[in-house]
């Protein structure tokens, strides 16, 4: 299965070992992981963890989040793209979550919607998904008015130990008619 997508600006691809330094520059920033309910790691191995992890969704999911290239500089600035949710989060297990997380300096270019555009092209495309969901913390304002621009509906919320979230929910027939 090809999971690379390129956009005018990114490349999405499978995340690599050796992308660790970035991720950890990612997951150790508290700004980063203010609304994500777990605190900013502390040690690379943890970041390396990560990479093993989503590298396994890969494997056994046929999908998983992508690691976000700018190919102006050539560097990781975050991820992006889908996963399937295995555990289940609000009533909803196996289904495909679109999500994405970015350096600071990427904040306010844009990349969320033309990464998370990309992603759901291939969701509902390549994927044949007939819904996607996803979710934001209540109080996560960018990230909430991104999902909404990408075409979500909020369908409801749910608790999380760090608050509240909003689930969102969008459907095939609904993403075709935009």
């Amino acid at each position: 299965m090809n999971m690379k997508i390129e956009t005018k600006r990114l490349i999405l691809r499978k995340l690599e070992d050796t992308d660790v330094d970035r991720m950890f520059l990612l997951d150790s920033n508290p700004e980063v992981m203010k609304y994500i309910g777990i605190p900013a790691l502390t040690d690379i191995k943890e970041s390396e963890n990560v990479i093993k992890m989503i590298q396994k969704q890969y494997e056994e999911n046929g999908v998983g989040r992508l690691g976000v290239v700018e190919k102006e500089s050539g560097l990781l600035i975050g991820w992006s793209g889908l996963k399937l949710l295995t555990l289940e989060t609000n009533g909803y297990k196996n289904v495909l979550e679109l999500g994405y997380r970015f350096l600071p300096e990427s904040w306010g270019k844009g990349y969320a919607m033309e990464s998370g555009t990309a992603s759901l092209e291939y969701g509902f495309n390549d994927l044949n998904a007939e819904v996607i969901y996803a979710y934001a913390h209540s109080e996560h304002d960018a990230s909430n008015h991104i999902l909404r621009k990408l075409g979500f509906e909020k369908t409801g919320e749910f608790e999380e130990p760090d608050g509240t979230c909003f689930w969102y929910e969008l459907k095939r027939e609904k993403y075709n008619k935009k």
